[in-house]
């Protein structure tokens, strides 16, 4: 079992900027990969961005390409999702997931690919 645990949300003009945070604990260390997805209200949960085990591959959904970045400490069991450059449209819940499947990231984009959730952190960005 992982729990995973986000903080970091908040509200924020656009342009702005934003760190999300995903603390693990359980089993944790480097089995599983980590992925942000969001889900706007009114809209089916998406995916954000994935990060491989060891931390050196990423792979981003094309709306936010460029602007995010997400990065992982397996030392500190903590996932982060490095937030520039917001624009309302990126206002929703953000969610840290858990899988333990080995694919590729192109291949770990969507929800039912992850095992584990967590209970999701607000983002709010005013325009």
């Amino acid at each position: 079992q992982v729990q995973l645990v986000e903080s970091g949300g908040g509200l924020v003009q656009a342009g702005g900027s934003l760190r999300l945070s995903c603390a693990a604990s359980g089993r944790t260390g480097t089995t599983y990969v980590m992925g942000w997805f969001r889900q706007a209200p009114g809209k089916e949960r998406e995916f954000v961005a994935v990060v491989s085990r060891s931390g050196g591959s990423t792979n981003y959904a094309g709306s936010v390409k460029g602007r995010f970045t997400i990065s992982r400490d397996n030392a500190k069991n903590t996932v982060f999702l490095q937030m520039n450059s917001l624009k309302p449209d990126d206002t929703g819940v953000y969610y840290c997931a858990a899988t333990s499947e080995i694919r590729p990231l192109v291949e770990l984009t969507t929800g039912s690919r992850y095992d584990y959730w967590g209970q999701g952190t607000q983002v709010t960005v005013s325009s």
